[in-house]
């Protein structure tokens, strides 16, 4: 059994699967490597303590190892290898569940302690890899994906239904909750840790991002500027480490110009470069002919100006359709649209013989990047979707708008809600204390980080990346970072013409200006709606015609019908339709695989 659920993660980890059992076969892990540091074999995981009491199975990377390392072998722990997950194994021998403030990097783990059955699991601080389990009875199995508990025989794939009405009235309503699709299925919520102990689970909150904002914060823009710059700078440092080659997505917007930029300003630089690959001047960068959001342009300047060789390919092309299952099967969820751009640009990334980008994620949502006139419909939705919802009336009021403003446009056909929303899944982090300077703008992008828009967005590009075995790391999401660049105020974040003020300021010098202080900002997206006047939408229309019990309980999906063919015919689908009504195409078509 832990076999075959290894090979159904085999895309996440092509370097080799190994498996893992207790000695009284009362517990097993199973691994998938995608081998990144310390490629030989003596890193591969399962991974084991000498003394054998202590078993992990961790997916992601720890960039601060190093430093941690030199901290272990000061109180004289020897190390056998060379990579960070014996790092990270020692530091919890050594510190416990207090090693997690330790960590500086993005995981998924679980360990073992074979004298007392404990087992322990954690999630980074914003829920960059994935954590899924399902406890049914005395059975309790975890992966990265839930198509692979869905293999296991004890793990009912009934639908959530309370979860599926709320993810199609909000799609990013979900992602940061503990509940999935499916009854059975919990998700351990980024920023939490649990125990499994005697058969019983305790998850506990380990992060609360606002609980770590520095009290000093710079008076003026040039010292925030200046804090935001070393930080940043350090944040690309540490995740250079990398024992293979490491290449960059480039869209020639600010972020992912930033982060190249980022690294050619470090590695052209006389500090220390201990573990960082030489091996990093890839850049790969999408044209989008014909599109209004290509930026070919702008990234060939960016690469230029860092010294990267672009690597370019056509998106441009009409590829959804013949897509759709592929892309459909490695999201492994429901969203607003078809995410083939990512997943293209990430197959592109591993055909070019790279395993590891440094992208630009984070941002947008922390430091107010949808805040612009002449914004997409998408980015329009995140902002309408981002809201703080601290208390039940600015939530109420919230959805109900929504709610009336879908029925108006013949864009709800969830039954039995009558004239209320779906409920809310409950998300920790809509809880928080946050800071009195806060203003409305600032409890928004708090909420797009923490609670709705950025967790989405960061499941789709894990599941897109490591659909090809390739692992983003994100320079802006270091958690100095993010917390520095969020408990700044608003007048440091935004104005009437420019978002990321203190990040553009602190980017003087090392990137284009002519990049830097633009205000063009543009999504990375399929073209839906032209898919959906064509092909897509046929396709859209053999997916709605046949029953699905489980759905039809859900959505009038005769009504529903009936709106996604008018608007292929008359070939009138814009950004607004295709993000009211794609997920429910894309709901239903989850629902025929996964549900049955």
């Amino acid at each position: 059994m832990l076999a075959g659920l290894g090979q159904t993660l085999s895309h996440r980890g092509p370097d080799g699967q190994k498996v893992w059992l207790s000695e009284d076969h009362s517990c097993g892990f199973v691994h998938a490597r995608l081998a990144i540091i310390d490629t030989e074999e003596r890193s591969d995981q399962p991974f084991l303590s000498e003394d054998g009491r202590c078993a992990i199975a961790f997916n992601g990377e720890i960039f601060n190892f190093l430093e941690l390392r030199a901290e272990l072998e000061a109180t004289g722990v020897k190390f056998r290898t060379d990579g960070d997950v014996e790092v990270l194994l020692q530091s919890y021998i050594k510190w416990g569940p207090a090693m997690l403030t330790r960590l500086n990097g993005m995981w998924a783990f679980a360990i073992r302690d074979n004298a007392s059955g404990d087992v322990f699991f954690a999630r980074d601080r914003f829920g960059i890899k994935p954590l899924v389990y399902a406890k049914v009875g005395d059975r309790f199995a975890f992966a990265s994906e839930v198509g692979a508990l869905l293999t296991l025989p004890f793990v009912d794939r009934r639908p959530a239904m309370d979860v599926a009405r709320r993810m199609l009235f909000d799609p990013f309503g979900v992602e940061a909750s503990e509940y999935t699709l499916h009854a059975d299925i919990r998700r351990l919520p980024g920023g939490h840790s649990a125990m499994l102990r005697n058969g019983r689970l305790t998850v506990s909150r380990w992060w609360v991002t606002s609980d770590h904002f520095p009290t000093d914060l710079p008076k003026t823009m040039p010292e925030a500027a200046e804090r935001f710059r070393a930080l940043f700078l350090d944040s690309t440092r540490l995740r250079m480490r990398s024992d293979v080659a490491i290449g960059s997505c480039l869209s020639g917007g600010f972020d992912s110009t930033a982060v190249v930029s980022a690294m050619a300003h470090i590695a052209a630089g006389d500090g220390s470069h201990e573990r960082e690959s030489s091996d990093w001047r890839h850049a790969f960068i999408a044209i989008f002919t014909g599109q209004p959001h290509d930026e070919t342009p702008e990234a060939t300047v960016a690469a230029r100006h860092a010294g990267v060789t672009p690597h370019f390919f056509d998106l441009g092309g009409d590829d959804g359709p013949a897509l759709a299952d592929t892309v459909l099967e490695a999201l492994d969820d429901v969203y607003i649209s078809l995410p083939t751009a990512p997943y293209r640009i990430y197959q592109e990334v591993r055909r070019g013989g790279v395993c590891v980008t440094l992208d630009g994620h984070g941002a947008d949502e922390m430091i107010g990047g949808y805040r612009q006139g002449g914004q997409s419909w998408a980015f329009a939705l995140r902002n309408l979707v981002g809201d703080r919802a601290g208390g039940a009336m600015s939530a109420w009021v919230t959805d109900t708008t929504k709610l009336a403003v879908l029925r108006k446009d013949r864009s709800y056909f969830i039954r039995g809600s009558g004239l209320s929303a779906p409920a809310r899944m409950p998300i920790a982090a809509f809880g928080d204390k946050l800071p009195d300077h806060y203003s409305r703008f600032d409890k928004r992008l708090y909420a797009m980080f923490n609670a709705n828009i950025l967790p989405t967005i960061l499941r789709n590009f894990d599941r897109m990346s490591m659909a090809h075995g390739v692992e983003i790391r994100m320079p802006f999401m270091d958690w100095r970072v993010a917390t520095f660049a969020l408990a700044l105020p608003e007048t440091m974040k935004t104005d009437t013409t420019h978002s990321k003020l203190v990040a553009r300021a602190a980017m003087a010098g090392i990137m284009p200006d002519s990049i830097r202080t633009a205000t063009r900002k543009v999504g990375f997206n399929s073209q839906m709606p032209a898919w959906l006047n064509g092909s897509l939408g046929t396709w859209s229309s053999r997916v709605l015609a046949t029953p699905n019990d489980a759905f039809d309980e859900l959505v009038n999906r005769t009504a529903l019908t009936t709106r996604v063919s008018a608007l292929t015919a008359s070939q009138s689908w814009d950004w607004t339709s295709v993000g009211r009504l794609w997920p429910y195409i894309n709901l239903k078509w989850y629902m025929d695989r996964r549900c049955g």
